[in-house]
């Protein structure tokens, strides 16, 4: 009878979709010694190289719930991660703090309930002499601009994140296809996957992790799930204002659902994640910037030197993320809508316990 070590070294897994959490369960799956393959015929263009990276996890409100064990749970990787990655790339860091904003007081009054209900040294008000709301105020020429810090959370950049799992993964010598499959059947304990030049693909396991194509491949299977898609979208505004210095912000905030990412002294990047689209609007930058009542000149005057967008998949009907055993074999991960990045520790474990679960 073959060892639990040799069961992971003779199983070869199969994942399809190469954004963060496909990568992320090949890495931590490699480190178990399986065999894997990563299939993709897009790895450049899937959502995760839209995303901009922010880890909103102790400043969550809701805490209880699946949601919040997994935040709990990817809050305590990810430092272990980040100390492992640095390995390939000594760049590689979550910057802190996070701060959350509104211009709306009822908001505010919610997350000051939230701060003092919860007895976390880490998560504090912002006092209105606070030097990041002081800054804030006056780059965007306000005054009622209120909230919270967490100085736990932060940003990773998406980027850099994937680059450095590429990196290892090819370090790891992980075999990486550029296909699509388009079928998935199981047939003597083992999974046939067909690509769409009619290739096969057999593997012990298969792992599900490519968004709203999941569905399409398990429609014949007879699961009945929902994914419906949600657009995050960003620009970087150039700004033309010499009594204005964006460095003088925080490195990362958000105010009223946009986040707001100084990078230099006169650019910045602005990101939301809420239309329920494949497509962006025609007015990208009025629907990006109408977290203020007024726009300050600089803001107004800005020119979008860049714009981007990611299609991510929500559950229709359940929670997010959908993470589910299917069949023996078959586990899907995917449905993170805004979530992907601070989760992929916790669910990539997850992954891990229930196949080694299955071969034990």
């Amino acid at each position: 009878m073959k060892s639990l070590k040799e069961n992971f070294q003779t199983s070869h897994i199969l994942i399809i979709g190469s954004g963060i959490i496909g990568k992320f369960n090949a890495l931590e799956l490699s480190e178990l010694g399986f065999q894997i393959t990563i299939v993709d015929p897009a790895q450049h263009k899937n959502s995760s190289n839209a995303a901009l990276g922010i880890l909103m996890g102790n400043i969550y409100q809701k805490r209880r719930g699946r949601s919040w064990n997994l935040r709990k749970q990817s809050i305590e990787l990810w430092p272990k991660w980040i100390k492992f990655l640095q390995e390939f790339n000594y760049e590689l860091n979550i910057t802190k703090p996070l701060i959350q904003l509104t211009r709306n007081e009822e908001k505010f009054k919610k997350l000051e309930k939230f701060i003092n209900e919860n007895n976390d040294d880490h998560l504090r008000v912002l006092e209105k002499d606070s030097i990041f709301i002081k800054n804030i105020n006056k780059a965007f020429q306000t005054k009622n601009i209120k909230g919270i810090i967490s100085l736990k959370d932060g940003r990773i950049n998406a980027n850099s994140l994937l680059k450095t799992l590429d990196m290892y993964l090819k370090n790891k010598k992980i075999n990486y296809l550029k296909e699509e499959i388009i079928k998935i059947r199981k047939s003597n304990n083992q999974w046939i996957s067909t690509t769409r030049d009619k290739d096969e693909i057999k593997s012990d396991i298969v792992i599900l992790c490519n968004s709203l194509k999941a569905v399409d491949l398990i429609d014949n299977l007879s699961h009945n799930l929902k994914l419906k898609p949600v657009l995050g979208q960003a620009i970087e505004v150039d700004i033309n204002d010499a009594e204005v210095d964006l460095l003088s912000l925080p490195k990362q905030f958000n105010i009223d659902g946009k986040n707001i990412i100084p990078k230099s002294k006169n650019k910045l990047i602005i990101g939301s994640t809420d239309e329920y689209s494949t497509k962006p609007e025609n007015n990208i930058f009025e629907k990006l910037t109408n977290f203020l009542d007024k726009k300050p000149s600089w803001l107004s005057n800005g020119k979008i030197s860049k714009k981007w967008f990611g299609i991510r998949s929500r559950p229709d009907g359940e929670p997010s993320p959908i993470m589910k055993n299917l069949d023996d074999g078959l586990i899907i991960c995917t449905g993170f809508y805004k979530n992907g990045i601070l989760l992929a520790p916790a669910c990539s474990r997850w992954v891990a316990n229930e196949i080694k679960q299955y071969l034990s």
